[in-house]
């Protein structure tokens, strides 16, 4: 019998410099958060074409600062090349950062930039899901994962009893022609971290027939809606689905359904000007409209600008969907192979 090898770790970088982008994701909602069958949470996801991460790691010199979140970023780092036994000799600086806990997947995208990075600095062939495992990320959901690996409109199945990160069970385009609506309450903020944790423990029991309403919505509505591109359907699925997620955790926020009463006034209008679907991305403070176009999107835009213009706390961007992953950039030549260790 022949026993497979561990991989040969490099001692140092085989690249001078690698580049690695990778997008924002609006999480919409968990489907199963009962577990009964075995895996919980699960949930619906969408890539979107901005705002994005964009990190650059360079071999050798002294740690660099400039940047947003690049202390955060280097201790992924530091974990990482300790999991690898990598003695992780680089610089690394970040041009663009995803902003921080307003629902829009911020450190898992990080991390898996991150990541990535060192991997490829290194010739490391790991996985997105192998990284985000060894970081710790994507204990609830696959959709930032899924969001690096492919984009577009993402299924995650939800956490098993294994370790890694939930399975991407289905993916679709978003359709070109339809836009995102995206609304920024800047006071408020998303649960995170150790409060986030609190809340899901608090939280009362789901109920195995809610979490089946809501899986049915997704095979028999969502999704055929997306395949077909009838916004309208999606739309509507979208927003069952928040209405769903939003009131169960409607005590862990001050808007009741969403993460302020200012975001609830303002999704609420959004419905009553009859858009596609309106929601709220995680715990927030990022809200969001489903649109058929660009034209009715700025326009919808503008209108939400002069109603609330008193309201400096809220930015309104239209958006695209993305339709493909994370990107990675050599920024200069291969080292030669030799310098491989054995």
């Amino acid at each position: 019998m022949f026993t497979r090898a561990e991989p040969a770790v490099p001692t140092r970088p085989l690249y001078e410099s690698v580049t690695v982008t990778v997008p924002a994701r609006l999480h919409l909602g968990f489907l199963d958060l009962d577990g009964g069958l075995g895996r919980r949470f699960g949930g619906l996801g969408l890539t979107l074409d901005g705002p994005c991460t964009r990190l650059h790691m360079t071999r050798g010199g002294r740690p660099a600062s400039d940047g947003p979140d690049t202390a955060r970023a280097r201790a992924f780092v530091e974990r990482l090349a300790h999991h690898f036994r990598i003695d992780a000799e680089v610089s690394l600086s970040i041009d663009e950062a995803i902003p921080e806990h307003i629902g829009l997947g911020s450190g898992t995208q990080l991390a898996l930039a991150a990541g990535i990075a060192l991997c490829r600095l290194y010739g490391l062939d790991a996985g997105a899901r192998e990284i985000a495992t060894a970081l710790g990320r994507g204990t609830r959901s696959g959709i930032g994962i899924g969001a690096f690996e492919q984009g577009g409109v993402l299924l995650d199945g939800g956490r098993g009893p294994a370790a890694e990160p939930p399975p991407i069970v289905s993916r679709f385009p978003f359709p070109e022609p339809w836009r995102i609506l995206l609304i920024v309450d800047a006071r408020s903020r998303g649960r995170h971290g150790d409060d986030e944790t609190e809340a899901f423990a608090r939280l009362p029991p789901f109920g195995a027939e809610t979490a089946g309403h809501l899986c049915r919505l997704m095979l028999m509505a969502a999704l055929p809606a997306l395949a077909e591109e009838d916004l309208d359907g999606f739309g509507a699925a979208v927003t069952e689905l928040q209405r769903v997620v939003g009131d169960y955790f409607a005590p862990f926020q001050e808007g009741g359904r969403y993460s302020s009463p200012l975001m609830a006034e303002v999704l609420a209008w959004l419905e009553s000007e009859e858009v596609a679907g309106v929601g709220q991305s995680s715990w927030g403070p990022t809200g969001f409209a489903l649109v058929g176009s660009e034209d009715d999107a700025q326009e919808l835009s503008h209108a939400a600008r002069r109603r609330w213009a008193a309201e400096t706390r809220l930015t309104f961007a239209v958006r695209r969907g993305r339709n493909r992953g994370g990107e990675v950039a050599f920024d200069r030549a291969a080292r030669p192979a030799v310098e491989r260790s054995a």
